[in-house]
């Protein structure tokens, strides 16, 4: 889905390569009360900020939470419609709203089906799960 997409730049034509490279809470890096999802752009960082309030209000108003997964893929989906949008082209760091998680969020979770469909991260190995590729599961998980 969006852990690892292609995708064209309105303004200039280039073709861009975004890949997800990591989730870090940004309360003890930045001292800011967010996020932060990292994607290689070409090879270059970008960075999501999303509000942690984004995660309480997801719970309060669907008694669901947001997963480190949806996270990543509400993030790449919000990059991705950045770059094809024209937003502020060649930022380093995007900061999103609240609503913004949220409406990005529900149409990630829209379009796998359930959240269960998420591709696992990190991407190791495109035709193998995280979780098998490195052994680690869950306890009720399938092995």
């Amino acid at each position: 889905m969006y852990e690892d997409f292609k995708v064209t730049d309105r303004w200039t034509g280039e073709d861009l390569h975004c890949v997800w490279k990591g989730t870090i809470v940004a309360i003890a890096t930045r001292h800011a009360d967010a996020t932060d999802i990292r994607f290689a752009v070409n090879g270059k960082p970008v960075w999501i900020a999303m509000p942690n309030l984004a995660w309480v209000e997801q719970k309060r108003r669907t008694g669901y939470v947001i997963t480190d997964y949806l996270a990543a893929q509400t993030a790449g989906r919000y990059l991705q419609h950045a770059v094809k949008s024209g937003y502020d082209n060649g930022r380093e760091m995007y900061t999103m709203t609240v609503d913004e998680v949220l409406e990005h969020a529900s149409a990630v979770v829209k379009e796998a089906g359930r959240t269960d469909n998420l591709p696992s991260l990190p991407v190791i190995n495109e035709n193998i799960r995280a979780e098998d590729e490195l052994g680690i599961h869950l306890p009720g998980e399938p092995a």
